[in-house]
């Protein structure tokens, strides 16, 4: 179900590469903060598309980390689909790739909540 999940969402998000990975690994990101490996659902790794410039030298591409065992534990914990779990959280990462902090998101989400769902 997650795969599947995972596969629906990353058909739409050609310009990042979107990898599965069970839970977050610090090595490989020494700047997040967490207290376990089950803390965080997503990473996005790489820089956002505002901070990137034509002579910056030539590097990986943006990649977004969706973590299996921890999306598992939260879908197991609420009352939202599984789908639409990893949806929220590709969509988080995603809006790093497009340079939007946790805060740009926080207010994105909250204005949109008191907007109600669109006609």
């Amino acid at each position: 179900m997650f795969t599947a999940a995972c596969r629906a969402a990353s058909a739409t998000c050609a310009p990042v590469s979107l990898s599965r990975s069970t839970t977050f690994r610090p090595k490989r990101c020494s700047t997040i903060w967490a207290e376990s490996e089950f803390d965080l659902l997503g990473l996005f790794q790489g820089v956002g598309l505002p901070f990137r410039a034509e002579s910056d030298p030539i590097q990986m591409p943006n990649m977004i980390w969706l973590y299996r065992r921890p999306i598992l534990d939260y879908w197991a914990e609420h009352d939202e689909t599984l789908g639409a779990i990893v949806k929220h959280v590709l969509v988080h990462e995603i809006g790093h790739h497009f340079g939007l902090s946790d805060a740009d998101m926080e207010a994105i989400e909250a204005s949109a909540d008191d907007k109600g769902p669109a006609p």
